[in-house]
């Protein structure tokens, strides 16, 4: 059945607010997935934060027309898939995991930012920490200062105690 102008300009609206919503995007080829394995990844997805969306070739193509980083419309031929995600680790790190499970989801590029890339740029990305890893990292470094502080001010004065408690024990004996 085909879309009504009205469901189409929809669907242009949609991939636009996709496109300046989210931080990265990912383009995909689709050959032959079932629709089991499509769920399977929308689901991983949409647990690490993201989304996972099938596309109409033409119209990511017209929501692309003269936005930044719009070199990706030359990706969009054959069956389209499109990931994304706010975080720009997230998606990458999810869709190169699952292409390495299913053979059947090919990586063709995808957009970080007002940036285009290719697929070796998307599996480099999906290599870099998140952005949790990198707020754990940061906290932890923050804290180690504190922690050996704390450390160096009760040293001497558990160093004490125990001197105390040794004589306390040559005396008593």
């Amino acid at each position: 059945m085909p879309l009504t102008r009205e469901q189409k300009s929809d669907q242009v609206a949609w991939m636009q607010g996709v496109l300046n919503d989210n931080e990265v995007v990912v383009v995909m080829r689709n050959h032959g997935m079932t629709v089991a394995e499509v769920s399977d990844l929308r689901a991983r997805m949409r647990e690490a934060g993201g989304g996972v969306k099938v596309v109409k070739n033409r119209l990511a193509k017209i929501a692309l027309k003269d936005a930044p980083g719009g070199e990706v419309a030359d990706l969009f031929t054959g069956p389209t898939v499109i990931a994304y995600s706010e975080d720009p680790v997230t998606a990458p790190k999810v869709i190169v995991k699952y292409a390495k499970e299913n053979e059947k989801l090919e990586i063709l590029g995808g957009r970080m930012g007002d940036q285009a890339m290719d697929a070796k740029g998307i599996d480099t990305l999906s290599e870099m920490p998140s952005r949790e890893e990198i707020i754990a990292s940061i906290v932890g470094q923050l804290m180690a200062p504190a922690s050996n502080l704390i450390n160096a001010v009760t040293a001497p004065a558990s160093n004490i105690a125990s001197i105390l408690k040794t004589l306390e024990e040559r005396e008593n004996a």
